[in-house]
C-alpha cells in the first residue's frame, strides 16, 4: 500500500490527485517553483517544497531528477505524474523504479513505445488495428519534405513525444510544410523536451473517438467505453462527450475491442486512453495511445462511478481489477455527461492565453454539476502554465439534459480580471448541430461565427472601472452638494397615470387640428425647455438623463396643461455623445416613455438637422422620420441665416410624418422699432413669414436667441402676423437683459399664441423667463395657462437642489446684461463664449470680447446670429482679441491674419448667403488663393440602406454621419466602460464617496451595490489601488492617476493604425527571428512567441525591409509591445 504520494505536477490534476489519496488515507506532497508559489495545489498538499531555478517555471516541472530526489527527501514512496510534463517521459518511470519509488502509471518501456508514435502505430497494425498512413519520424525538415511526396494531402505534423495538441499542424499546402515541420519541432521540443516529429496522413471531416482503457498489472484489461472529443479547436480537445452521440453499438463495441487488444498487445498498465479517428463511413482508425490519466477523464467517472484516480493509486501499489471490483460485465454506462473547460483564452484574440489577477470568481452549482480546478479569487494567471481555471463537468440522464445543465452551468460563472472563453463555450453549447450530437473535429472551423457571435457583457466590471477612474482623477473636483435632489421631489402618488395633455389633443386632432386649436385657444401655450434650452444656456449642455427621467414623471402629473417640453436637439444632441456618453436617441426614447401625455419638442437645424452644415436631403428625411417614430411631436425648425429654402427639406419631411408639427422660425435680430433699422425691419420678417406659411408651416416662431425682441417690437410684429397669417404664433426668447417678460405679456396681449419659460432655478440672464412668473403674469386673465402656479412653484426645489450638482459647469452670467442690446449674442453663445475666453486665457478681457463681437458681426455684414452663425462671429471675435487687432484692420488686410476655420467656411458660402449680402473685399481678400469650400458629402449605398431602415441601425448611422468624431468616442466609451447613462450626475461626475452605498441601475430590475473601502498610494507607475465592494464581494481595481508623473519607464507600444508597425499578440517571451536590413515577405515569419505552454508565430503583414527592432533578440513582453517596424 503506498503512504505517501508527490505529485509531480500543478493545478487542477494536482488537486485531483490529492483528494483522491485523502480518500485514500494516502500522504501527499507537492512540488512547485518560485513562479508558481501561490498555486492552489501548493495549499492542498500536506507538504509542498520548492524546486527548480527561479525565472525558469516550466522547467521545474520537467525536471527529472529534482522530483526524484525531492521524492526520496520527503519520504514519498510512490510518484503520481498526472497529464502533460513528464506524465509521458520513460525517464520519470525508470528514475523512480531505479529509486525504489512507486510510479503511478505504465512500464517504462511501454511509455517509450506509446510516446513514440511511430512505434504506436507499427504496434497497433501489429495488434490486427486499422491505421493511416505515416512517415518515418524525424527532426530534418528535408527528410520529411522528401516522405510527404509519397502521401496525399492534408497531412499533420505530430510530435513523436507530443501530446495535448502541442507540437502538431495539420498542413493542406505542400509549400507551408517546411515552416509547418519548423513550428512543430520547435514547440515540441519546448513542450516535452524532443523536436521529433512525423507525418500522418489526415482524414477529412473525422469525428474523434477515444475509449478509457484500465489495466492491472496482472495482464488485466478492461474498457470504460468512449468519449467523442471532436469539437477541437488547433487540434486542442474543447469539450468531450461520454458516451459518443450518435454511435452504432456495433461499431461501439469494434471501437472498444480494438482498444483492449491493443492495451493487452503493448502489456500496458494503470489508465490510458487508446484514440480513433472514425471517418463519414463508418471506419474507424487508431492514432495514438495516451499512456495516462486524461483531462477529460471525469465524463467517463460520471457515466461509470469509477474513480479512475483512485483506480490508478490502486493498481500501481499492486491491487489486480477484480479486488477493485471492476470487471468487464460490471461496468455499465448509465446517462450522459459532458465537460468543458473554462481557460483564460481569448476568443476574439485567436485565443491568445490572457494574463492578470482573478478579481471576481463565482463558480456555477447544483444537480449535475462537477467542478474541478485550482482558480480561485484574487489568483493572479501567468503566462507560465497551462491557460485553464477549471474543468465544467455536467451529467444528465440524457444529452439534451446534460446540455442544459452545461448552457445553465456556463452561464452562472462570473469570472473578471482576466478574459476567458466562456462566450465561445456558450456559442458552441447553443449551436443546433452540437445539441443533436452532430459533431466532427472540423465542427469549430466550419463555424468561425462561434468565435464573435457572443461576448461577455460584463457590465458590473466596466461601470466600477468608470468610477473608479472617476474617484481617483477626480475631473471636475469633489462633489460640490450633499443634497440629493430626489429628496426635493414633492410627494405625490406615480402609480396614478398622468392626465390626457397635449400628446392627446396631437393625436386626436392632428397637425392641422392642433394648429387651429392651438390658434383658436384664449389661453397662451407655454413650452418647458428646461429640459434643453435652458441647461444649455447655463450649464453648457451638462444635465444628464438620468435627472431628467427623475422629475418628468412628476412633470406629466403636475403640470399636463404644458404646450410641450423641449427636450431634444440642438446641442444636447452632440454633447450627450460627446461629454455625458449617452445615445441621444436612447433618451428621447427614454423621455417619451415617462412623458406620455405631453407633447415633445426638439429644435432642428434645418437642413443640417442637428449638426453644423448641410447633409443629403435622405439624411433630413431620415433623421426627421427616426425622430417621429421615437418620440417627437413639434419640430422647431430654423436656419442660421433665415434661408427658407434650406429649412423647406425639413418641413416637408416632418409633414410627410403626417402625425408631427413643423413649427417654423424666424430667427429675430436687430430692433424692427428702430427707425435706423434698414436691414432686420418688419418687411423683412414678414416677406420671411410669408415664405414659411407657404412652405407649409404648421406653427409660426419667432425665436429670439439673444434677448433683442423688445415690447413695441413684439406689439408690431405680432399683430402684423396675426393680421397676415391664420397661423399660431409662439415666441421664444433668452432673458439676457432681464426684461423678457415685459415683452411676453405684451406678445399675448398682442396675439402670441405661446410662448417659452424654464424653471425658475434655471430661468433668467442666458436663460428663458421663470416659468413660475409666465404663470402667475396670465393667471385670472384670459390668456390664463391653465397651470397650476402651486404646482409649477414645487418643481423648483427639485432643480435648485440639481443645479448645484452641476456647479462646476456653471457657465451663466451673474446677472442680467444690457450691453447684450449692443453685441446681440445669442444667450448659449454668451456663456459659454466667456468659458472659452477664460480657457483662452482672456477671462478678465471679456468687455473687449464683446465690444469686438459687434465689431466682427459689422464687418461680416450683421448676421442673423443663431448657431452656427453665431460661432462664425464668436470665433474671429476671439481671434481678433488673441491677435491685438481691430476688426477695421483685419478687414482691410485679411490675408495678414490666421483666420478661423469658421469664417472661411462661411465665406466660402457654407451656411448659404447672408441677408445683408456679401461683405466685400473683406471675402474676395480673405478667400484669395484658398481652395474651394469641399463639395457635399456623398451617401455611401450602405449608408442610404441603413437609413431606409428604422430603429437602431439607423440611429447608429445618423449618429456617425452627423458627428463621427463624438461617435466614435461614445462607443469606445462603451467599449470601455459599457452603458454609463444610467449612473446619476453625482456617480458620472465626481465617482464614488467612503461609507456610502451607491446603487446602479442596469436595467430594469437588475442593480449594483457599490461601494468604496479605501484607495492606496501610488506606485512608482503612479497606481493607485481602489478597493471596491460591488454587490457584497471585495473588487480591487487598478486606476492610473494621472496627476501622478510614471517614474517607470514604459515599453514602446505599437500604433495599431500603423502597418508597418509588428506587436506582440498578447504577453509572453518573444523571440526575434529576422535582423535589421531584411528583405521579407507577407506572411513571413519574424518572430515566435511562447506563453502558457504555447509558442506561435508572428508573421509579417505585408512585405518589406526590417527597418528597426525595437526588443532584444529574446525578451519578455506585454500584449500591444512594438516589436518590429517594416517599411
Amino acid at each position: 500500500m503506498i503512504s505517501k504520494v508527490l505529485v509531480a505536477n500543478r493545478g487542477e490534476i494536482a488537486v485531483r490527485a490529492f483528494r483522491a489519496a485523502y480518500e485514500m488515507g494516502i500522504g501527499t506532497v507537492a512540488v512547485y517553483p518560485y513562479e508558481d508559489r501561490n498555486s492552489l495545489h501548493r495549499l492542498k498538499a500536506d507538504e509542498s517544497y520548492q524546486i527548480g531555478d527561479i525565472g525558469h517555471p516550466v522547467r521545474a516541472y520537467l525536471s527529472v531528477d529534482q522530483i526524484v530526489s525531492t521524492a526520496l527527501a520527503c519520504g514519498a514512496d510512490a510518484v503520481y505524474p498526472g497529464y502533460g510534463f513528464l506524465s509521458e517521459n520513460p525517464e520519470l518511470a525508470a528514475s523512480c523504479a531505479a529509486a525504489g519509488i512507486t510510479f503511478i502509471g505504465p512500464s517504462a518501456e511501454v511509455l517509450e513505445l506509446t510516446g513514440n508514435k511511430s512505434r504506436a502505430i507499427a504496434a497497433a497494425r501489429e495488434a490486427g488495428l486499422p491505421v493511416l498512413t505515416s512517415s518515418e519520424p524525424s527532426a530534418s525538415v528535408s527528410e520529411l519534405v522528401t516522405a510527404s511526396e509519397t502521401m496525399d494531402f492534408p497531412l499533420f505534423v505530430k510530435a513523436v513525444a507530443g501530446g495535448g495538441g502541442r507540437g502538431m499542424r495539420r498542413v493542406a499546402d505542400p509549400g507551408a510544410l517546411p515552416e509547418a515541420i519548423e513550428a512543430a519541432s520547435r514547440e515540441a521540443e519546448s513542450a516535452f523536451g524532443d523536436p521529433t516529429v512525423f507525418l500522418e496522413q489526415a482524414v477529412i471531416s473525422p469525428r474523434h473517438i477515444e475509449v478509457q482503457i484500465l489495466a492491472d498489472t496482472s495482464g488485466n484489461v478492461i474498457h470504460l467505453y468512449e468519449r467523442d472529443c471532436s469539437v477541437q479547436r488547433r487540434h486542442q480537445k474543447v469539450i468531450e462527450l461520454a458516451p459518443a452521440p450518435n454511435l452504432d453499438p456495433a461499431l461501439r463495441e469494434r471501437i472498444c475491442s480494438d482498444a483492449v487488444a491493443f492495451a493487452r498487445h503493448i502489456g500496458y498498465s494503470c489508465a490510458g486512453t487508446v484514440e480513433f479517428l472514425l471517418d463519414e463511413r463508418g471506419r474507424h482508425v487508431f492514432i495514438e495511445m495516451n499512456p495516462r490519466i486524461q483531462v477529460e477523464h471525469t465524463v467517463t467517472e460520471e457515466i461509470t462511478d469509477v474513480d479512475l484516480v483512485s483506480a490508478q493509486l490502486r493498481i500501481a501499489a499492486g491491487e489486480t481489477l477484480a479486488e477493485l471490483g471492476l470487471t468487464q460485465d460490471a461496468i455499465r454506462p448509465h446517462g450522459v455527461a459532458l465537460q468543458c473547460r473554462i481557460t483564460t483564452e481569448d476568443p476574439a484574440n485567436g485565443f491568445r492565453p490572457d494574463t492578470g489577477r482573478i478579481s471576481t470568481y463565482r463558480s456555477p452549482g447544483g444537480a449535475g454539476i462537477r467542478l474541478d480546478g485550482g482558480a480561485h479569487l484574487g489568483a493572479e494567471i501567468g503566462a507560465h502554465f497551462d491557460s485553464m481555471l477549471v474543468k465544467l463537468t455536467c451529467r444528465g440522464r440524457d444529452f439534451p439534459t446534460a446540455v442544459a445543465r452545461a448552457r445553465r452551468a456556463v452561464a452562472e460563472f462570473r469570472i473578471r480580471g482576466v478574459a476567458t472563453n466562456i462566450p465561445f463555450l456558450q456559442a458552441v453549447l447553443d449551436d443546433p448541430d452540437f445539441q443533436a450530437g452532430r459533431v466532427t473535429t472540423s465542427f469549430i472551423d466550419e463555424r468561425p461565427q462561434l468565435l464573435t457571435s457572443r461576448s461577455s457583457a460584463d457590465r458590473g466590471t466596466k461601470i466600477l472601472n468608470y468610477l473608479a477612474d472617476v474617484t481617483v482623477n477626480q475631473p471636475h473636483g469633489p462633489r460640490p452638494s450633499t443634497v440629493y435632489p430626489r429628496d426635493k421631489l414633492p410627494q405625490i402618488d406615480l402609480s396614478v397615470p398622468p392626465p390626457a395633455g397635449s400628446k392627446q389633443m396631437l393625436e386626436s386632432l392632428g397637425p392641422e387640428g392642433f394648429s387651429r386649436w392651438l390658434r383658436d385657444s384664449p389661453a397662451v401655450g407655454v413650452t418647458d425647455t428646461t429640459f434643453r434650452d435652458a441647461h444649455q444656456s447655463l450649464l453648457a449642455t451638462r444635465v444628464r438623463s438620468t435627472a431628467l427621467l427623475e422629475i418628468a414623471p412628476y412633470i406629466a402629473r403636475l403640470t399636463p396643461q404644458l404646450l410641450s417640453m423641449e427636450c431634444w436637439g440642438g446641442a444636447t444632441y452632440d454633447v450627450a455623445l460627446r461629454f455625458l456618453k449617452e445615445d441621444p436617441w436612447e433618451r428621447l426614447s427614454a423621455l417619451r416613455e415617462v412623458l406620455p401625455n405631453i407633447c415633445l419638442q426638439m429644435l432642428l437645424r434645418g437642413r443640417n438637422t442637428v449638426g453644423y452644415t448641410p447633409y443629403p436631403e435622405l439624411v433630413t428625411s431620415a433623421f426627421v422620420e427616426e425622430a417621429t417614430a421615437t418620440g417627437v411631436d413639434i419640430f422647431r425648425i430654423f436656419d442660421a441665416l433665415n434661408h427658407v429654402d434650406s429649412m423647406r427639406p425639413a418641413i416637408d419631411a416632418v409633414r410627410e410624418t403626417g402625425s408631427a408639427i413643423a413649427e417654423v422660425a424666424m430667427c429675430y435680430t436687430g430692433d424692427l422699432s428702430d427707425p435706423a433699422e434698414k436691414l432686420y425691419t418688419l418687411d423683412y420678417y414678414l416677406r420671411m413669414a410669408e415664405e414659411i406659411v407657404g412652405a407649409g408651416a404648421h406653427i409660426l416662431a419667432i425665436k429670439d436667441m439673444a434677448g433683442l425682441l423688445r415690447v413695441p417690437a413684439a406689439q408690431r410684429l405680432v399683430t402684423a402676423l396675426r393680421t397676415r397669417f391664420d397661423l399660431p404664433v409662439h415666441i421664444h426668447t433668452h432673458d439676457t437683459p432681464g426684461g423678457q417678460l415685459a415683452t411676453y405679456v405684451a406678445a399675448w396681449h398682442s396675439g402670441a399664441d405661446a410662448v417659452d419659460g424654464a424653471a425658475a432655478p434655471l430661468a433668467g440672464t442666458t436663460s428663458q423667463p421663470a416659468l413660475s412668473s409666465i404663470v402667475a403674469a396670465a393667471a385670472h386673465t384670459e390668456y390664463d395657462t391653465g397651470l397650476s402656479l402651486s404646482a409649477v412653484c414645487d418643481l423648483e426645489p427639485y432643480w435648485e437642489a440639481l443645479r448645484k450638482v452641476y456647479a462646476p459647469f456653471e457657465s451663466g452670467l451673474p446677472a442680467p446684461t444690457g450691453r447684450v442690446y449692443t453685441h446681440e449674442i445669442p444667450g448659449g453663445q454668451l456663456s459659454n463664449l466667456r468659458q472659452q475666453a477664460i480657457a483662452l486665457g482672456l477671462g478678465n478681457r471679456f468687455e473687449e470680447i464683446e465690444s469686438n463681437y459687434a465689431a466682427a458681426d459689422r464687418i461680416l455684414g450683421r448676421l442673423v446670429k443663431v448657431t452656427p452663425s453665431s460661432e462664425v462671429v464668436g470665433d474671429l471675435a476671439l481671434a481678433l482679441v488673441g491677435a491685438g487687432v481691430t476688426a477695421d484692420e483685419f478687414a482691410a488686410h485679411p490675408s495678414r491674419h490666421d483666420i478661423p476655420d469658421s469664417v472661411i467656411g462661411f465665406l466660402r458660402g457654407e451656411l448659404g448667403d447672408p441677408p445683408g449680402g456679401w461683405p466685400e473685399p473683406l471675402r474676395t481678400n480673405a478667400l484669395d488663393g484658398r481652395a474651394p469650400a469641399k463639395p457635399e458629402a456623398e451617401l455611401s449605398a450602405a449608408d442610404e440602406a441603413d437609413l431606409r431602415a428604422s430603429g437602431p441601425v439607423r440611429q447608429a448611422t445618423l449618429n456617425r454621419l452627423l458627428f463621427p468624431g463624438p461617435t466614435k468616442e461614445f462607443d469606445a466609451h462603451r467599449e470601455q466602460f459599457g452603458d454609463t447613462s444610467r449612473l446619476t450626475a453625482n456617480q458620472f461626475f465626481y465617482g464614488l464617496r467612503h461609507g456610502e452605498e451607491h446603487r446602479v441601475q442596469l436595467e430594469r430590475g437588475v442593480q449594483l451595490l457599490i461601494g468604496l473601502e479605501a484607495i492606496s498610494e501610488p506606485d512608482e507607475r503612479g497606481m493607485r489601488s481602489v478597493m471596491c465592494i460591488i454587490n457584497g464581494q471585495l473588487r480591487p481595481v487598478v486606476v492610473r492617476d494621472r496627476s501622478i508623473e510614471d517614474a517607470v519607464p514604459t515599453a514602446e507600444k505599437a500604433d495599431r493604425g500603423n502597418p508597418d508597425h509588428i506587436a506582440a499578440p498578447f504577453d509572453g517571451v518573444v523571440t526575434v527571428a529576422v535582423a535589421v536590413g531584411d528583405q521579407i515577405a507577407a506572411g513571413h515569419t519574424v518572430a515566435t512567441i511562447e506563453a502558457m505552454k504555447m509558442e506561435a508565430s508572428i508573421t509579417a503583414p505585408k512585405g518589406g525591409v526590417v527597418k528597426r527592432i525595437a526588443v532584444a533578440t529574446t525578451a519578455q513582453v506585454e500584449g500591444g509591445d512594438l516589436l518590429v517596424v517594416i517599411s
